[in-house]
């Protein structure tokens, strides 16, 4: 309709040309150059109505394409047009305009949807292109990596060069696992990436997951079961080794009370076979009682929660422990921020990890000279509860700190190693954590963290 309508206005215009070159020439034949010029004029301005009329839709739709060009979809044609062979084009320009704002709307929308959920969810992700320009990052990356905002992905270099290094050699497709300190925190992630194009650029994309207390739930979990069966095995082989030894210790000691005719050198050396036998159903018993420790190490009942008053907890340690320290001559001080802070947890098994501790803490501050231990609660954020216990004694070596948890490890000498592993496994149970800071020289800090 609209191309007849054009063809028509063509149609009409092109005889009214025809009609007034014959004019000006029937003028020019009798003289009449008034007529003749009035013609001319007539003339021109017949051929500039015609090229108007024929550009008129170019021009429309060439406007239409700019302002879809620059995503301009506000513009309103006028569907009324006075040129009735542009309305209809107005029409689809109109229709055009709207559908192309309910995709931009949609489009919108949907990249909104995506970024919440980016920012809600608790998986740190980052993405940069080729030159290490960071596109995007959202909250959980910075809440984790204490990093408000990142350019460039050559930052994390200088404040991370961990996470970096991790960073640049993970291939796409690959996961990885990396130890990383951040502030007082120290976590272990588990890396991935994946690479994409969009509009002719590449892009890297690396999702990360603190995986500290899953692992730290599954190495429970396998040293429970490796106790459990070790336990078995040794308490099943060795009872019936201190129950005999037991039995002969007693036998022959009843036969050299009762030997008078032994020469001296063999009831001697009846006596070394006595005393020899005894030292081997004492050294069963103790590794019987041994493998019962950890036997119950290895079979800890789950918590029972209810509120715990910080201070309260700190007093009752302070109760228990005062005449150990005192006789020492260790200072104990308690400092609790804010002073009514209460914290979910099992009062018994908690004071059974601060105990530890302490103990720990006594021991390392035999050498110093003014020794000293701290307990000190805060409160980090709403909601949230750490507890720490310092020391001003000799410190952990470095090259022993990442094994101090396992069980059966101990640099004490008399020590079982039950204690550290115990500690940690009641704050698993509490869905907590415990982290250690310590330095030769420096004294130590363990930090009980609660959710």
């Amino acid at each position: 309709m609209t191309f007849k309508r054009l063809e028509l206005g063509i149609a009409a215009r092109l005889l009214g040309l025809f009609a007034l070159v014959y004019g000006a020439e029937r003028a020019l034949e009798h003289g009449k150059y008034g007529l003749l010029a009035l013609a001319v004029l007539l003339l021109v301005a017949a051929v500039w109505e015609l090229g108007r009329h024929v550009t008129r839709g170019s021009q429309a739709l060439a406007d239409f394409l700019l302002a879809v060009k620059y995503r301009d979809f506000s513009q309103h044609h006028n569907e009324a047009h006075p040129n009735r062979a542009l309305r209809p084009l107005h029409v689809v320009f109109n229709e055009l305009s709207t559908t192309f704002r309910q995709l931009s709307v949609e489009r919108e929308a949907q990249f909104t949807y995506l970024q919440t959920v980016l920012q809600l969810i608790d998986t740190g992700i980052i993405s940069y292109d080729a030159e290490g320009q960071v596109e995007s990052i959202n909250e959980s990356f910075k809440r984790t990596l204490e990093l408000p905002f990142l350019k460039r992905l050559s930052t994390l270099q200088k404040r991370l060069p961990v996470l970096y290094e991790a960073i640049s050699r993970l291939e796409p497709g690959e996961s990885t696992v990396v130890k990383l300190t951040v502030g007082q925190k120290t976590m272990q992630l588990l890396l991935s990436a994946t690479t994409f194009r969009l509009q002719g650029r590449a892009f890297t994309l690396v999702a990360f997951k603190n995986v500290s207390h899953t692992l730290d739930e599954t190495e429970a979990e396998a040293w429970q079961k490796l106790l459990r069966v070790m336990t078995h095995e040794i308490m099943n082989s060795v009872a019936p080794i201190a129950s005999l030894a037991d039995s002969l210790r007693r036998d022959l000691s009843r036969e050299l009370e009762q030997a008078t005719a032994l020469a001296p050198p063999e009831r001697e050396l009846l006596a070394d076979v006595v005393e020899g036998i005894g030292i081997i159903q004492n050294r069963s018993e103790g590794l019987l009682r041994f493998s019962q420790v950890y036997r119950d190490f290895s079979t800890i009942s789950p918590p029972v929660l209810a509120p715990v008053e910080v201070q309260e907890l700190f007093n009752n340690i302070r109760r228990l422990m005062s005449s150990q320290l005192e006789t020492q001559g260790i200072e104990l001080v308690l400092t609790v921020e804010p002073a009514d802070l209460c914290l979910q947890a099992d009062v018994h098994l908690l004071e059974q990890v601060l105990i530890n501790l302490v103990l720990n803490a006594a021991y390392a501050v035999q050498q110093s000279p003014q020794p000293r231990i701290e307990l000190r609660a805060t409160e980090p954020e709403p909601g949230r509860a750490a507890i720490e216990v310092f020391d001003n004694g000799a410190g952990i070596p470095a090259e022993v700190l990442d094994s101090i948890f396992i069980p059966f490890f101990t640099t004490r000498r008399g020590g079982t190693g039950i204690g550290l592993s115990l500690a940690k496994q009641i704050m698993h149970l509490h869905r907590g954590s415990i982290k250690v800071q310590s330095g030769p020289g420096v004294g130590t800090a363990f930090r009980l963290e609660f959710s």
